[in-house]
């Protein structure tokens, strides 16, 4: 079980998630031997995000609403 953090670390991870690398451009060409190991990292954030009911989808659009495109659904 995860425990659960409050909103200003929330906040803080949201943001950090905001400019990590989407998982798709983490390649062993760009990223070397490391490339799992910052896959592995990815997906821990997202995890933790998850868990706390946030989508990590969504965290980009709500951190950066001005660079991002209006939902299409």
């Amino acid at each position: 079980m995860t425990a659960k953090l409050d909103e200003a670390t929330l906040h803080a991870l949201k943001i950090a998630f905001s400019y990590m690398p989407n998982a798709i451009e983490v390649t062993k060409y760009e990223y070397g031997d490391r490339h799992q190991l910052v896959l592995e990292h990815i997906n821990a954030v997202k995890e933790t995000l998850l868990g706390h009911g946030i989508d990590p989808d969504e965290v980009y659009g709500e951190i950066h609403p001005d660079d991002s495109p209006n939902s299409m659904y």
